[in-house]
């Protein structure tokens, strides 16, 4: 069996560096392109369940999918990106430039330290495992999981019982990390990472 761990395509605060967070930043023109895109790219991958993110721009992305795909998408919230707190809606430079101790605390220390307002990575990983058992408990064929860059990270480093680890692990808007799943044994294997392939393609 197979999982398609899937990015949500670009936003206008994926190309300004912003952190998105919780908040819910739509697709831009390209992302919706990607979108698409994506949906062309997984025709020869026929999936059985579609969950996202309840976040706009992982939905619009899901949706895009769904819609080539014949089936419905399943809102799953504890696929939302990581909680950033007060610090969404700015850039990495604007926080250390005026919360270095606290941003330098908390890079050295993100499983334990969260952003003001935000979540801990130890948060972060409790929800990815929730998302799993739930995906787990309901599996009936390959599986199209669609969420956000931080959450995936983490999402994917449960997967694989911890190898690599989540810092290692970068992937694309709009792209395909595959996943195979061994429903007797319950042990999942990287078939393939952060694939982009599908975005080359011009209509």
């Amino acid at each position: 069996m197979k999982l398609y761990i899937i990015r949500h395509g670009q936003t206008d605060w994926n190309v300004q560096g912003r952190i998105q967070g919780r908040q819910d930043i739509p697709l831009n023109a390209a992302g919706r392109s990607q979108a698409q895109m994506l949906a062309k790219g997984m025709e020869k991958r026929p999936v059985t369940a579609i969950y996202s993110s309840p976040q706009l721009r992982a939905m619009e992305t899901a949706k895009a999918l769904a819609g080539n795909q014949g089936v419905e998408v399943i809102p799953l919230p504890e696929l939302v990106e990581i909680g950033y707190g007060d610090w969404e809606g700015r850039t990495a430079s604007d926080i250390l430039t005026k919360e270095r101790k606290l941003y330098e605390e908390w890079w050295q220390h993100p499983a334990t330290v969260a952003p003001p307002g935000g979540e801990t990575l130890n948060q972060v990983d409790a929800r990815c495992k929730k998302a799993w058992e739930r995906i787990k408990g309901e599996i009936k064929g390959d599986t199209a999981v669609v969420a956000h860059g931080g959450t995936l990270a983490h999402f994917i480093v449960h997967l694989l019982e911890g190898r690599p680890d989540a810092a290692e692990i970068v992937v694309g808007n709009a792209s395909i990390t595959t996943i195979e799943y061994d429903p007797v044994t319950g042990q999942c294997s990287l078939a393939g990472l952060n694939d982009c392939s599908h975005l080359m393609w011009k209509y």
